[in-house]
């Protein structure tokens, strides 16, 4: 499994969406932030020698996870549960994908119901209420950076 591999599979997930943020890493939405989507898998793609993957794990089994050789409590958010993975060789592809199929369906659960019904929306309803939040949304950030020149 590499990077590419995983990048591929998850965006196949139900409403799975990807950013560039923080660098060099890929981040996985279930749903769009700007709707109030949870992040639920980042990838690293610098190769810094830093875990290449950090997932939630849940409760029920980010224990078990931290005695897999390989895994360790994903930095800054381990304390929601999240694990961070060293080497892609920790598991093989089924076991990847049953991993990340759970964090995907883990994070899922936790969407707020507002978020749940904008994403039960017909596909052209809910692209078209993406569009005018994020425009929305990037008035705001433009009027509040005039606020901050001023």
């Amino acid at each position: 499994m590499d990077a590419e591999r995983i990048r591929a599979y998850l965006l196949t997930l139900p409403h799975a969406v990807e950013t560039m943020q923080w660098g060099a890493n890929l981040v996985f939405w279930v749903g769009d932030k700007a709707i109030g989507g949870k992040m639920f898998a980042l990838v690293n793609l610098d190769g810094d020698g830093k875990a290449v993957i950090s997932y939630a794990a849940g409760p029920e089994r980010y224990s078990e996870l931290l005695e897999t050789e390989g895994i360790v409590p994903a930095p800054y958010m381990a304390r929601i549960y999240w694990v961070a993975v060293e080497r892609w060789s920790v598991f093989r592809t089924p076991e990847w994908e049953h991993e990340l199929s759970a964090a995907h369906a883990l994070t899922f659960a936790k969407l707020p119901p507002r978020t749940r019904a904008v994403l039960a929306m017909p596909a052209t309803q809910r692209k078209r209420l993406l569009a005018e939040r994020k425009k929305l949304l990037a008035a705001k950030a433009a009027n509040a950076k005039a606020a901050r020149k001023a």
